[in-house]
């Protein structure tokens, strides 16, 4: 690990851990490339005592790369110390990003490990063990993310915050058409975003092949166990304290947290 990754990572750490924000890293520390801020990125878990247990997409929408000014996806780490379960309560403190995410999330249950020849979706889908609705809660460290670069939102492991997974689904998910399957987010009992897996690298499934693949040409693979969780569907729907929030995938399942202050 480089002095420079380290040093970007200890910044980040402490402003999470101290729910702060940050204008930029200094320019000491600052990372010059993507690949520099995924280094950051890899050692963010070790700087905050924490152990990864999968992971995330963001900008996996066109209209979401717009908004933070990347040209595509940014992978991001799922911190064990993040993740919560169904009926969780969550704490709003620091959170200026204030939206939530209906995901789909996909529970690894064979390694992909590096390779040179891509994988296919067949290849990676027969890999996966279940599938389970998300709600993410998404952050940044930084105050202005969307002006913040794609280098230091990969340093800051790609707004990553709280990720709430639900009960793997018992429904026959394999059978059927995920980008055409339809998602909701509910805030206190109403729909406020409808979406679709589409929205999502045009399917889930093949967000989770693109992950593999970019894992595979850096190096990491995924693991079985790991948990994957591949981007927006719909909208980001604004949220505050006190709301009851939940991701609706239908037939897949419902998943909800109560926040707090």
């Amino acid at each position: 690990m480089s002095t420079r990754a380290a040093g970007a990572a200890e910044i980040i750490a402490r402003c999470w851990r101290e729910a702060c924000k940050l204008d930029t890293l200094p320019e000491t520390v600052r990372p010059r490339t993507l690949a520099e801020g995924f280094q950051a990125q890899a050692a963010l878990a070790e700087a905050l005592g924490d152990r990864v247990v999968g992971w995330k997409l963001a900008a996996t929408a066109t209209s979401g790369q717009r908004h933070i000014g990347v040209d595509g996806p940014l992978p991001g780490r799922l911190l064990s110390g993040r993740v919560a379960g169904d009926g969780a309560t969550l704490a709003m403190d620091g959170n200026r990003m204030r939206v939530a995410e209906c995901e789909f999330v996909f529970t690894m249950a064979a390694d992909l490990p590096p390779r040179p020849a891509p994988y296919t979706r067949d290849e990676v889908m027969a890999a996966v063990a279940d599938l389970h609705p998300g709600l993410e809660l998404p952050d940044s460290r930084f105050a202005d993310f969307a002006g913040a670069g794609a280098s230091q939102l990969a340093a800051d492991n790609a707004c990553a915050h709280w990720m709430v997974v639900g009960t793997a689904t018992t429904a026959d998910w394999r059978g059927a058409d995920l980008a055409a399957h339809e998602t909701c987010v509910r805030i206190n009992g109403k729909e406020v975003t409808r979406g679709r897996g589409a929205d999502v690298l045009g399917d889930p499934r093949d967000a989770l092949t693109w992950l593999a693949n970019q894992h595979a040409l850096l190096g990491e693979g995924l693991r079985a166990g790991q948990l994957v969780t591949t981007g927006v569907t719909g909208q980001p729907s604004p949220i505050a304290a006190g709301d009851r929030v939940a991701a609706d995938l239908g037939v897949f399942g419902t998943v909800a947290v109560t926040l707090g202050d």
